[in-house]
């Protein structure tokens, strides 16, 4: 799973709102529901703002080789 689909599924999982989180990250509507679409990159600043956000750490979102997810949704 990419990156900006592990956003949205947080999102819709956690019955959020994109245009609210896209406010809070200071994004564009527009540009934060085309990043979320993989229309538009999600560069690092765009994932460090959602992040933000969310409360959240970016490391949630990025797969590393043998590291558990489950645990890091429990923090």
């Amino acid at each position: 799973m990419r990156i900006y689909e592990k956003v949205r599924a947080y999102i819709d999982e956690n019955d959020l709102k994109q245009a609210a989180v896209a406010q809070k990250a200071e994004i564009p509507v527009d540009a934060f529901n085309e990043i979320l679409s993989g229309k538009q990159t999600m560069y690092a600043e765009d994932l460090r703002a959602i992040c933000h956000a969310l409360n959240v750490s970016p490391e949630m979102f990025i797969d590393r080789p043998g590291e558990d997810h489950a645990a890091l949704l429990r923090i």
